[in-house]
């Protein structure tokens, strides 16, 4: 899971939130029977609901209400925890429809499908599913803000921003300002767009908690990014408050944290969140920074779980095997080969600047060009941007 990858869902508001999983592959069981891993359902509560649901929709496996609120939870599930296998279960509720012709394809199904195709980086798939169900209805609040997450995802913010556009009256205000703002702070409108999402949502503090941390989120990677931290502080701390077990959210705090020097702070907040590829990675560069004797056995772990994904023929981690390769492999040369990689196929703040960042380390030309083409053309604000290319600040 791409950590700043922040796609959300309005099946999240109008069911559940947002789904950082632009980069989880997911895991698809053999066969319904394969046991992957047992839990100790009867001390957790969300794996009792999750064994509720699952047993419901063994008894009914044809019904497609119980198979896409299944397929729902898990995807939520996957947002919270990192854990992409989750996303293997989701497609496996939806396995009646799964491999039906688009246009057969119940609606509920399509835009469940385009996300999951999203979690794999097939975003052609994916919006060709969305345009389906657009055609039929075009009312769809859903498949406008899942087609305008990966316009963005891939850069084409005008694109993204009609989508955005067309959930006026369709989905709550603060879902429309963040997503307006989420394509305003990366395309030339940054200081605009975050006043107009911090006046909606000081205006909504009734907003349901996962809808109120995505906004505080966004509110503090644009203030972040205008080099304003002290208030991006303020809106990470806000968010964590609103949904403290959001994994995206946690490493975007880390990250906040770690480029301010506050690496033991890091390994305090992720050290029981290893389990996530995304975590691990910031865990294992705040143990490094504090020197501490298990820095180089989460290296290690992490090294592991990157070849195995390699093997699996997962490419879609190529950001973080970037920044691994950067901070905690020491091979500039290889960081800049996976950004480049990276770069091809998704565009969002934190992949640019790990292009940056590796071609600055690597002096890869080509790299760097990349770099300053993008912020030129995409009017971007970026203040630590600015300092590593040597740009001059707005």
């Amino acid at each position: 899971m791409s950590a700043r990858s922040n796609a959300p869902l309005l099946l999240a508001v109008l069911a559940t939130f947002y789904n950082p999983i632009a980069s989880a592959e997911p895991f698809t069981p053999a066969s319904g029977a394969q046991v992957l891993e047992r839990l100790p359902a009867r001390f957790d509560p969300v794996q009792r609901e999750l064994s509720r649901l699952r047993a419901d929709l063994a008894a009914n496996p044809a019904d497609l209400g119980r198979a896409t609120a299944m397929a729902r939870r898990y995807i939520e599930q996957a947002r919270r925890d990192g854990d992409p296998r989750y996303l293997g279960y989701a497609q496996a509720a939806l396995t009646p429809w799964w491999s039906q012709a688009r246009s057969a394809a119940p609606a509920e199904v399509l835009v469940l499908r385009a996300t999951l195709a999203q979690s794999t980086h097939d975003f052609g798939a994916a919006l060709a599913d969305l345009d389906e169900v657009l055609r039929r209805d075009s009312a769809s609040a859903q498949a406008w803000l899942t087609r305008a997450t990966i316009q963005q995802v891939t850069g084409d913010y005008p694109g993204a921003r009609a989508s955005c556009a067309r959930l006026l009256g369709r989905a709550p205000d603060l879902v429309l300002q963040t997503c307006l703002a989420s394509v305003g702070s990366v395309s030339g409108q940054a200081r605009a767009s975050y006043r107009n999402l911090q006046r909606t949502l000081a205006a909504r503090p009734d907003a349901a908690a996962p809808l109120r941390a995505w906004a505080a989120t966004l509110l503090a990677e644009m203030a972040e990014r205008l080099g304003e931290y002290g208030a991006a502080e303020t809106h990470y701390v806000a968010a964590l408050r609103a949904d403290p077990e959001d994994s995206y959210l946690q490493a975007a705090y880390a990250d906040f944290l770690l480029e301010r020097g506050r690496a033991p702070e890091v390994a305090r907040l992720l050290a029981a969140r290893t389990a996530n590829d995304a975590l691990l990675l910031r865990y294992a560069i705040a143990l490094q920074a504090t020197q501490s004797p298990q820095a180089a056995q989460q290296r290690a772990a992490l090294r592991a779980r990157f070849e195995a994904a390699r093997r699996r023929g997962d490419t879609v981690h190529r950001r973080e095997e970037a920044r691994f390769a950067l901070e905690l492999a020491g091979d500039p040369r290889e960081a800049v080969r996976l950004a480049k990689l990276n770069w091809a196929v998704q565009k969002e703040p934190a992949d640019l600047r790990i292009l940056a960042e590796a071609a600055t380390a690597s002096g890869d030309a080509g790299a760097a060009r990349l770099v300053r083409d993008w912020l030129r053309d995409s009017r971007i604000e970026d203040r630590t941007l600015d300092a590593l290319l040597g740009a001059p600040a707005a």
